[in-house]
């Protein structure tokens, strides 16, 4: 019993004499004591059952459970008490009196005994689901992985031990017999392994997987759980700087150079990063090609692409503007990037992420990684929101990947957004990163064989809550519908349908936004400390095609809805200057002409967040036909 025992052996005369002269009366109850340590040392120390039996049979009380302790299962179970309670009971004890001591490790012997975990046998039915990893957290103090499980019960298996077993992203079964640690099984264990941090055998994208082996082969009893708070190691923590205005733009990079930002008063500004125009390399020598090492791989980056984010991040961050990136991935000159089941067929500008094997998982990791340590107040500007994708329910025209049930879909998705996700958090712990969905909440109306946003956030929210719940956040484009409809507040034509006021409303527009943050503020949908997770409305605009007077008017009404909701960070308008292509479909969305004119809707955003709001917007009044705001933002 180690140093514990040697120190109660020390003390024995002193404490038998003393008690012998002020506790005579209690002799029989002292060696009644005295006999029950004697039992559990001669367990402890492996004396035959038959010496045990001898010994207890001199002792007649609680003989029910001394007979339950020489039972033949006893001496199995002495060793799983002995284990269970040795830091507690032996540790407690040190110092106390002798017979103190065995009576208190006699009563733990019972307790451990009494309430040790079934054994149950493990079935195809109940494996994947026989236990549970609780967490899966990056130990701040030693910089392992803490992997944590719990279980109701104990496993029948070829073994004393439970395994743990590392899978990669783009893995999606138990494989092969390397695991990477094992320990007595238990109903409550935490293994600890190596993060190994930006190597070649980095852990940080990885899920593990608690097995038993069974019949010679291992057998996964939990269901995989990532890493979830990949921010621990993160060496930045970005201020997200103004956010006492909720006013945004899609910025005109033309414009960088003018004042016209500051003269709008722009807070927060959207910008597009197509990997294609990022990834290769570059013979400018003014712009050299930027290498970039991660998991023992090289990249390298065009430099005279990187040279433009570069200006136009640090010229948004300059004038304490709130930044916004979104990653798209285009055609590009690397397939990896591009998942397998979007290569073939489609002709749509961006495809589905590739994490569906390990050049796409690395390059995935390598890329965010690199944009998230470039842009995080290294002397290039800052960017704290991601945005990954565009719009992804709508499959075939802006997240192309061969047609699959919603599950599958969401799950291509999920694993390359985790991949984005712990890339870009373990370098700046503050950023957030976000899905990307439109206004076709209930049902898909123009996407061919897409999915609703609603569908596709309820299977995204509950992928991610199954193998290890993290803070996503949420980019909503709540765009009129139908496009061209310049009336923000109508509910005649098409948006009388299908602008709803319940959860199941065919759309959401800025007319019935109620319903999303409401939906946002279920239970479910949480985050894992019980907030509402960050919404931010990345894109939205109204045409001026049929008169500039409504856009000014249906953006007043717009914002004044924004404003007044407390679960919308901000807002991104659609654009600062109209764009040839979008005015060509009947939308013309910019503050601006193609020309460089300003429209109407140019003084009412400039002014729609100042104290001179009401000189500048009450105009809409008129225009939507009512008499005061309140009539707008009552239910807010």
């Amino acid at each position: 019993m180690g140093t514990t025992d040697r120190a109660d052996q020390g003390k024995k005369p002193e404490k038998k004499a003393k008690r012998k002269s002020e506790k005579k009366p209690e002799k029989k109850l002292h060696w009644i004591i005295v006999g029950a340590g004697m039992i559990v040392l001669a367990l402890a120390c492996g004396i035959t059952g038959y010496f045990v039996q001898q010994h207890l049979d001199l002792v007649a009380v609680e003989s029910a459970a001394v007979e339950a302790m020489v039972h033949t299962e006893a001496v199995k179970l002495a060793e799983y008490s002995k284990t269970q309670h040795r830091k507690d009971s032996v540790r407690q004890n040190a110092g106390k009196d002798t017979s103190r001591a065995l009576v208190d490790a006699a009563r733990y012997m019972l307790d451990g005994i009494k309430n040790r975990p079934r054994e149950v046998e493990v079935t195809a039915e109940n494996a994947a689901d026989f236990a549970t990893i609780e967490s899966c957290m990056i130990n701040t103090e030693t910089g392992k992985i803490d992997v944590t499980m719990k279980a109701k019960d104990l496993a029948i298996s070829d073994d004393g031990y439970y395994y743990l077993f590392e899978e990669k992203a783009y893995q999606s079964a138990l494989t092969g017999s390397e695991y990477i640690i094992e320990d007595q099984k238990d109903v409550n264990l935490t293994f600890s392994v190596n993060l190994n941090y930006n190597t070649a055998s980095s852990r940080l994208f990885s899920k593990f997987v608690v097995a038993v082996k069974k019949n010679g082969s291992y057998l996964a009893i939990t269901r995989p759980h990532y890493i979830t708070n990949p921010q621990a190691i993160a060496k930045y923590n970005l201020s997200f700087g103004n956010t006492t205005s909720k006013k945004g733009l899609l910025v005109d990079p033309e414009k960088l150079q003018s004042s016209e930002l500051d003269d709008l008063g722009v807070k927060h500004a959207a910008y597009n990063i197509p990997l294609s125009r990022i990834l290769g390399q570059t013979t400018s020598e003014h712009y050299p090609t930027v290498y970039y090492t991660y998991n023992g791989r090289n990249y390298a980056f065009n430099g005279q692409i990187i040279a433009e984010y570069d200006y136009i991040f640090t010229n948004l961050t300059n004038r304490g503007i709130t930044t916004t990136a979104i990653i798209l991935n285009d055609h590009s000159a690397h397939p990896e990037l591009i998942h397998p089941k979007a290569r073939s067929g489609g002709h749509a500008p961006y495809y589905a992420f590739n994490a569906a094997d390990e050049d796409g998982m690395e390059c995935i990791a390598a890329v965010a990684s690199f944009l998230a340590s470039r842009y995080s107040g290294t002397g290039h500007g800052k960017v704290v929101n991601w945005v990954i994708g565009n719009e992804i329910n709508a499959r075939s025209e802006w997240n192309y990947i061969e047609h699959m049930d919603t599950a599958s879909y969401v799950d291509e998705y999920a694993r390359a957004f985790r991949v984005f996700y712990n890339a870009i958090l373990s370098i700046n712990s503050s950023a957030r990163v976000y899905i990307s969905l439109d206004q076709q909440w209930g049902k898909s109306l123009y996407s061919h064989n897409g999915y609703g946003s609603k569908e596709i956030l309820d299977e995204f929210n509950r992928n991610l809550k199954a193998e290890g719940n993290i803070d996503w956040a949420l980019a909503q484009h709540p765009y009129n519908y139908p496009l061209t409809s310049p009336k923000a507040w109508s509910s005649s034509g098409k948006a009388g349908s299908y602008v709803q006021e319940g959860e199941n409303t065919p759309v959401i527009t800025i007319k019935n936004l109620h319903v999303l943050t409401n939906y946002l503020q279920k239970p479910e949908m949480l985050t894992e400390d019980g907030k509402v997770r960050h919404l931010i409305l990345s894109e939205m605009g109204y045409t001026s095609s049929q008169g500039q007077e409504l856009q000014a008017a249906s953006f007043v009404y717009a914002y004044k809805v924004i404003e007044a909701n407390q679960y919308v960070d901000s807002m991104l308008f659609s654009r600062e200057t109209d764009a040839t292509s979008e005015v060509n479909q009947g939308l013309a969305l910019g503050l601006c002409t193609l020309g460089g004119g300003r429209k109407s809707i140019y003084e009412a955003y400039k002014y729609v967040d100042t104290p001179e709001s009401a000189q500048y917007t009450d105009f809409a009044l008129r225009v939507i036909g009512i008499s005061n705001w309140s009539e707008v933002i009552r239910r807010y």
